[in-house]
């Protein structure tokens, strides 16, 4: 079946993704109420990391990069690359020569559903990088697939344009259309966690605070002494 590589798609407000910069993937994903993550199997190459940029989407086939190279070419100022391929991959698709030409397109980072390699030299630039797997496996440039398309990664489905969010803990997506919302729902979970915070540096319990002991009790879960439950 024929690619295609879509130009110009609508992508979310510039400020809705610097706000989004400012929180972590575990906050992002609880205020748009557990959604979005797209799976343990996508780790950093690297620690002490967090971006958030607008995604470019492509398509791959296993084993071939050749729309990675069709992909440089639409990614500009904030945009964050993201690869999936047809079928499972962890081939080596994506090296230091294309983070260097990403780099000067002010591209963040780059998210692979399948192998990255030149991860030493990746470090060395600061270009960011989470991926499902590190492969020295060389690629071919022989199959057209397709870019700025809707993508799935981990059962998330990514559009181009979406924001990507990225840190230590994962990789999460936030849809476009609701990039402001989940802007201000990370900021109001921001705001209950310090206080939450700020209550348990003075001795507070986590069963009072969110209370958690009604809980227990309609669980039907009893406290008794080691004494009763030896004897």
């Amino acid at each position: 079946m024929p690619g295609v590589i879509v130009t110009n798609p609508p992508k979310a407000a510039p400020k809705d993704v610097e706000a989004l910069a400012g929180y972590g993937t575990a906050t992002v994903g609880e205020a748009m109420g557990r959604t979005g993550f797209l799976g343990t199997h996508l780790r950093p190459i690297q620690q002490g990391v967090r971006v958030a940029g607008t995604a470019v989407t492509v398509l791959c086939w296993p084993g071939d990069n050749l729309m990675i190279h069709a992909a440089v070419e639409q990614c500009g100022e904030g945009d964050i690359l993201v690869v999936t391929t047809t079928s499972p991959c962890t081939d080596g698709l994506f090296g230091e020569l294309f983070a260097t030409a990403l780099v000067h397109r002010g591209v963040r980072g780059v998210v692979l559903n399948t192998g990255i390699r030149d991860t030493a030299e990746l470090r060395a630039m600061g270009f960011p990088a989470w991926s499902a797997a590190v492969s020295p496996q060389g690629t071919v440039k022989a199959t057209g697939g397709s870019v700025n398309v809707p993508i799935v990664i981990g059962g998330q489905v990514i559009h181009p344009g979406d924001v990507i969010v990225a840190d230590d803990d994962g990789v999460v997506v936030v849809p476009r259309e609701h990039a402001r919302d989940a802007a201000e729902a990370s900021e109001a979970r921001e705001q209950k966690e310090a206080a939450a915070r700020a209550a348990f540096l003075e001795g507070q319990l986590g069963l009072d605070r969110y209370g958690l002991r009604e809980t227990l009790t309609r669980l039907g879960v009893t406290y008794r002494t080691y004494e009763e439950v030896e004897s």
